[in-house]
């Protein structure tokens, strides 16, 4: 019972990605497939999207639990009403919290699908413009119901004597959860650092571009033919640009200084050298073209790399220096250098990773290390196309267990919090409902709800 609970808890907070992807199955068909299953204030649940939902319950949970339509059709309902009240209560999405998320989103599907215009052709959509203001409208409902919950619950924290309650009952329940296998990790980095002759090449290479773009090439061509940028393949290193828009600082400041026409001089990001060329102003945004082209490191220059992150390594399992001591000395990863070498989870913003959640790759290299073992020297690149030469450290691991009070002290405050939260919410819609425009339909009449959802059937 305790695992379908918790499943369902993640669901709710994760419910919000899934209503984007079920919104725009939807609303790419362009038409109600299925009728109509309630309709709070103005929001309305179709049948098709609680199909959809369960689907994703049971592949989050591996199948391990299944939910009923009743069950799936509650958990919307209560996510409709508390849209409805955001509304009522006066809650504000503002155009750049919106906008940010709908680039987070067409940058999952487009990593999802390799290249956004797949996505667009996925969801039965007219072009990207038209898939983002679909997107537009589901991520201003899903940032109003985050803040209406964010509003009921600010007030609301736990003693620890309520934790201490709350473990309590969930072991004399014989429903203590288990908690997965988790690693913190440290790292050091050296990168491989291309020369100033070989940058100095690229930029005369792209201002030689630019000259032939001037004089009539064709800029699609040029990218396809010399770009760095993966993506160029597919639409000719052309992007849709809004100052909300993820793209790197010296890519959307270059879109919004140049005129309709004109091609930029080169400049530099984190990914290398670009020229730019803008195509179009719509509004507040900017359709340009770039070209992309990343200084190379000869292979001499790598394995004389690797060798010096060998020999740092060799120092550290000598003892000739301490590994914290080697990351102030030589790691060039700025982000953990200044944390000891540390690894954050991006997920959370905490140092632990689940390890069966670990990128499969990255899973092999650590998973049979032992706490304060190291991984061997290997080769990387990041997202910019850095390379570099990298080895992790196991700063600490703890296998799959039972909850434990003191040694999982924070993560069951955590499950303590989210329950007295959810208790809260509860709460707050048995009363709303109360004032609410609530119809169901017909097919779900006889759904045995937790909240008086049928209260005009029950009249």
């Amino acid at each position: 019972m305790l695992y379908k609970t918790i499943i369902l808890k993640h669901i709710k907070r994760a419910l919000f990605f899934f209503l984007t992807l079920a919104t725009l199955s939807v609303s790419a068909q362009k038409v109600k497939i299925d009728g109509v299953a309630v309709v709070v204030g103005k929001n309305i649940v179709l049948d098709s999207d609680i199909e959809k939902f369960k689907q994703e319950v049971e592949l989050r949970s591996e199948g391990k639990i299944t939910i009923t339509d009743c069950e799936m059709l509650e958990e919307l309902m209560q996510q409709k009403l508390l849209a409805h009240h955001a509304v009522v209560d006066s809650v504000v999405a503002s155009d750049a919290e919106v906008s940010s998320r709908v680039e987070r989103s067409i940058q999952y599907f487009a990593q999802q699908y390799g290249d956004i215009d797949k996505v667009v052709k996925a969801y039965g959509f007219n072009d990207l413009e038209d898939l983002k203001k679909e997107l537009y409208t589901v991520q201003e409902e899903n940032t109003l119901i985050e803040k209406e919950q964010q509003k009921i619950t600010e007030k609301i924290d736990v003693t620890p004597e309520e934790v201490r309650l709350y473990f309590n009952g969930l072991k004399e329940k014989e429903e203590l959860p288990q908690f997965p296998a988790e690693v913190e990790m440290a790292q050091i980095v050296l990168k491989a650092v291309p020369t100033n002759e070989e940058e100095e090449r690229i930029v005369n290479k792209l201002l030689e571009i630019k000259n032939e773009i001037e004089d009539g090439s064709s800029f699609r061509m040029k990218a396809i033919i010399n770009s760095d940028d993966p993506g160029v393949t597919s639409n000719g290193g052309e992007y849709t640009v809004t100052k909300e828009s993820s793209f790197i600082k010296e890519f959307k400041e270059m879109a919004f200084t140049l005129d309709i026409g004109q091609v930029s001089k080169p400049f530099k990001s984190e990914f290398g050298y670009h020229i730019m060329q803008l195509n179009s102003i719509k509004g507040n945004t900017r359709v340009a073209s770039h070209i992309l082209m990343q200084p190379k490191v000869p292979d001499d220059e790598l394995t004389k790399l690797k060798e010096k992150a060998e020999s740092i390594k060799k120092d550290i399992e000598e003892g000739k220096i301490t590994f914290e001591e080697a990351v102030a000395k030589y790691s060039q990863d700025q982000e953990t250098r200044n944390n000891k070498g540390k690894i954050v989870n991006p997920s959370t913003g905490e140092s632990k990773f689940e390890l069966t959640r670990l990128d499969p790759a990255f899973y092999a290299r650590v998973n049979e290390l032992k706490k304060g073992e190291l991984t061997e020297v290997f080769y990387d690149e990041n997202r910019s196309g850095e390379k570099m030469f990298k080895f992790i450290i196991m700063q600490d691991k703890t296998e799959t267990h039972t909850a434990d009070l003191v040694g999982d002290y924070e993560k069951i405050q955590q499950l303590a919090l989210q329950k007295k939260k959810e208790e809260t919410i509860t709460k707050w819609s048995k009363e709303k409902i109360k004032d609410t425009y609530i119809k169901i339909g017909n097919d779900f009449r006889k759904c045995k709800f937790q909240k008086n959802w049928q209260k005009e059937i029950n009249k």
